[in-house]
């Protein structure tokens, strides 16, 4: 089934052969495509790596922003893309994990034409409502939105998204009816929220404290099974539901299958070097973000848990979605 996992643990059997014939690498400008338009938090996950790179490898990294379809625009890009480690990916849950089997018709599998390289970052999710809204907690939300009898809305950047499913399964947890209005990206759609056009979205939280802080925005709930420690006074969703509830918003790098071993095993170096920076961890952790060292074959078991828990979920909620 996971044919990725299978790939790669072939493929690093034979990095000594692949170290004598990737030892140049890079030589030329690396592009990041990232799936999504820009200001999420793949996207910012991208420009930081991205910026380290180009200074620890002496070579451009270009940071490519192709939105559309729930992220499959940039994603067959990079796996129909030359395996040589010069385009990658900056992969998130809905693009690898939920997008292969909520859309029928695509013409790649993320699992079998893209090789993990290492994960970035995994960041909580904020439940974000208007300003003024009436509701000021989760309990009040989900009073009013059963009230309203299918009539409350919530936005994503884009189906399968993290955004998206979290609010899927809040759905089926509660036992609510909402319309889901997907975006391309995320200023449009917390443009719509401020107005009260929508009633939730579910944010990362990079994204959603700022605009929190300026009082444009309110947090009632975190997806986490425990508090974020920059949002004390946010219960998490677990809490108020009584049941378990735990969905994040993970970001790191793809290539496409096939990439040399070296290649990916010098990116994962690099990035991994580029994690343990004190200025970065700083800047991570103060986002509430977990910044993992890792293996590409620790990051490749980490998605086989992603894929086993969203494919149920969707399963439950019977979603279908068309490209």
């Amino acid at each position: 089934m996971f044919n990725i996992f299978i790939s790669l643990i072939a493929a690093l059997s034979f990095i000594p052969y692949a170290l004598a014939q990737s030892g140049d690498f890079p030589n030329k400008p690396i592009t990041i495509i990232v799936a999504y338009g820009p200001g999420g938090q793949g996207d910012t996950f991208a420009r930081i790596v991205g910026e380290r790179l180009t200074s620890s490898y002496k070579q451009s990294v270009v940071i490519d922003n192709r939105p559309g379809v729930a992220g499959m625009i940039g994603t067959r890009i990079v796996a129909k893309s030359k395996n040589d480690g010069y385009t990658l990916l900056l992969g998130q849950t809905g693009e690898i994990a939920v997008n292969r089997v909520i859309i029928k018709g695509m013409d790649y599998d993320p699992l079998k034409d893209l090789m993990p390289v290492v994960l970035i970052g995994n960041a909580p999710l904020v439940l974000l409502a208007p300003a003024d809204a009436s509701y000021n907690s989760l309990a009040d939300f989900i009073k009013q939105a059963k009230a309203s009898k299918g009539g409350f809305s919530f936005g994503s950047v884009g189906a399968g998204t993290p955004g998206h499913l979290s609010a899927v399964a809040l759905a089926l947890a509660a036992g609510l009816e909402m319309t889901h209005v997907p975006y391309k990206s995320v200023g449009p759609l917390f443009a719509d929220l401020m107005a009260a056009r929508l009633q939730l979205f579910i944010s990362s939280a990079s994204a959603a404290i700022p605009q929190i802080k300026g009082g444009k925005l309110k947090a009632i709930a975190v997806t986490t099974p425990v508090r974020m420690s920059s949002l004390p006074q946010v219960p998490t969703v677990q809490e108020v539901i009584g049941q378990p509830f735990s969905y994040t918003l993970w970001g790191g790098l793809f290539a496409p299958a096939g990439t040399p071993p070296a290649v990916i095993q010098s990116l994962n170096k690099e990035v991994n070097s580029i994690l343990a920076q004190s200025e970065i961890r700083a800047k991570f952790e103060a986002d509430n973000l977990n910044v993992p060292a890792n293996s590409p074959l620790d990051f490749s078991k980490y998605v086989q848990t992603e894929v086993i828990k969203f494919e149920r979920l969707v399963r439950d909620a019977n979603l279908k979605i068309e490209p």
